[in-house]
């Protein structure tokens, strides 16, 4: 049966007009460019277990963070020694914490070679082998040499999954709904936080605190979920976008109909294939024999590269990761103590926190960063976020006794305490609204095909830098600056990114892939403001039209067609008279 058959009931052609839009408001993206058989099982079952893999890094920053405050882990690792003073346990402790993060970096860099060598889905299965490993290394340490060791491995896998994750989502996302997809993996860092929080909160309270289980079974709980995501992984669809960079085209056009649901001659596809075939080729005659040298030069000397690197992915994890947030979800235990929370309780507070931050994260995807995009999702998350930091730091100022275990506080300073509290909780909500939802995000999206996941590692390597170099700090900070001082200075960071969020960054929600480069050409001072007004989408998956009233339009842009739009429209349909 043709294309014309299928439709010969339902398709109504227009020439020059749109149809006038939906006047009803919703609190959600409404996608007309697509047909409903993209969005199906196999598309989310495939971004749900890339997604899930940003757990990786959540579970072990919520994990250490209990496990450095277990008595048995303490008395086995040398953080109750008596003999040391307290700056050496300050350095014990970051040296521990961080040396995830130190391995991140290693891991960051080596996903530039895996991920395009090894394609996304043999790299995911490469990295849970060597997260296992780590784990295992781990639970059978007692010595903080092995222990350094295991961590250290992990790292390795851990630096590897946000570039995978990232990559894999951006490329095989819908435009309308890539910000969504992508923040499920920036999501599910803080659904590993929330279930190491629980898992070191329930082993602190129901068993002995002179038993290794106490710390044991919850690191154990990383060689599960990374068997599971493993297992998952086989039941995966390789993306198309990788296929056809390494001349794969019939894999290529195979998978993407598993992914969409269409058969290969619908326009859908023909117009999705003709953008990446366009960008691929594109790439490959601008960059026969692209080098690693030539990539890293590129980075410094390609005007539209250098803004995207620098001004925007470079800067992401800088002002994010020192904008205090990475320090709440490493060191919440002492935060929470800081402010008059004793004993077991810090935990069960770093469980409710790790509920907020879970909550905010996917609130933000699934209702803000496609629906308000991106600009305005930074504004509001930065802006939260500077505002409660600077609450926690007024109040550490004025009620310094709040940190000695023994004091009792007045009535006033308790209610004080309990507004710092969700200070806590609030600036989590802010972090996962704004840079946690793009630090990833950007990366993925902005940078061309041949450099994609060249750029998104390095950033990533960039991320991890900045947190080892965050870890080892905090501890010093809080000692050097009497605690209040470091959020003074991380409330000074959240004002100068909320600056950098208005000038530097585009709005780029709903764009495909292929249409970024012209948005980057742009004079610099330009970008930021006006780069999404300037230089509007002309792919050829959004020239088609789907909604309640008709099953296809074709939308026609005068005068901005791409020569490959005849092309979209012949390849499936056989005459003039029979055009969809």
């Amino acid at each position: 049966m043709s294309l014309q058959e299928k439709y010969n009931n339902t398709v109504t052609v227009t020439e020059d007009k749109e149809p006038e839009p939906t006047k009803r408001f919703r609190w959600r993206v409404v996608d007309d460019h697509s047909p409903k058989e993209i969005y199906n099982f196999t598309l989310y079952f495939t971004v749900f277990v890339f997604g899930i893999l940003g757990a990786a890094r959540g579970y072990d920053e919520g994990c250490i963070s209990g496990a450095t405050n277990q008595k048995s882990f303490k008395k086995l690792f040398g953080l109750s020694d008596p003999k040391k003073d307290k700056h050496q346990i300050a350095d014990l402790k970051s040296n521990i914490t961080s040396m995830v993060q130190l391995g991140s970096v290693g891991g960051a860099l080596l996903a530039m070679w895996s991920v395009d060598y090894l394609g996304r889905v043999r790299a995911l299965q490469e990295v849970c082998v060597i997260w296992i490993a780590g784990a295992i290394i781990q639970i059978t340490a007692r010595t903080v040499g092995q222990l350094y060791v295991g961590r250290l491995l992990e790292g390795f896998a851990i630096g590897q999954t946000t570039t995978i994750g990232p990559t894999f989502m951006s490329e095989v996302s819908p435009p309308a709904y890539r910000g969504l997809f992508g923040c499920l993996f920036s999501g599910a860092v803080y659904f590993g936080i929330f279930t190491s929080y629980a898992a070191n909160y329930g082993s602190a309270k129901h068993i002995s605190s002179d038993s290794h289980n106490q710390w044991i079974i919850p690191t154990s709980m990383k060689i599960a979920l990374a068997g599971l995501v493993l297992i998952g992984s086989f039941f995966c669809v390789e993306s198309p976008r990788w296929l056809v960079k390494v001349r794969k085209n019939d894999k290529a056009l195979q998978n993407l109909c598993k992914l969409r649901r269409l058969p290969p001659d619908h326009p859908y596809i023909v117009g999705e294939l003709s953008d990446i075939n366009e960008a691929v080729l594109a790439e490959k005659i601008a960059n026969e024999d692209y080098s690693l040298w030539q990539k890293m030069r590129d980075i410094f000397v390609v005007k539209s590269v250098r803004y995207r690197f620098f001004m925007i992915g470079a800067m992401s994890q800088v002002l994010g990761q020192w904008s205090g947030a990475n320090a709440i979800t490493i060191y919440a235990n002492d935060l929470f103590s800081f402010i008059g929370v004793k004993g077991i309780e810090t935990m069960k507070m770093t469980v409710i926190l790790g509920v907020v931050k879970f909550v905010g994260a996917y609130f933000s995807a699934f209702f803000i960063i496609d629906f308000l995009g991106r600009r305005k999702a930074l504004y509001i998350g930065i802006s939260l976020q500077m505002l409660t930091i600077l609450f926690f730091a007024i109040f550490l100022h004025i009620v310094p006794q709040a940190t000695d275990p023994d004091s009792v506080l007045t009535k006033s300073q308790k209610a004080a305490s309990k507004g710092a509290m969700a200070a806590l909780y609030l600036s989590g909500v802010g972090w996962t609204m704004g840079f946690n939802s793009v630090q990833y995000l950007l990366g993925s999206e902005i940078f061309p095909l041949g450099l994609r996941s060249f750029g998104q590692s390095l950033i990533m390597v960039l991320h991890f830098a900045n947190q080892f170099g965050n870890s080892k700090a905090v501890p010093k900070m809080l000692l050097a600056m009497d605690n209040f001082g470091a959020f003074y200075f991380f409330t000074t960071v959240c004002a100068m990114a909320l600056f950098w969020s208005w000038f530097f960054i585009p709005e780029i929600s709903g764009r495909s892939l292929e249409s970024m480069e012209e948005v980057f050409n742009l004079p610099w001072y330009l970008i930021g403001r006006r780069g999404a007004t300037l230089c509007p989408d002309t792919s050829e998956v959004n020239k088609i039209n789907y909604n309640r009233r008709y099953s296809i339009e074709e939308v026609h842009n005068e005068g901005k067609d791409k020569p490959s739009h005849e092309f979209a429209e012949n390849a499936s349909i056989d005459s003039k008279e029979n055009k969809v």
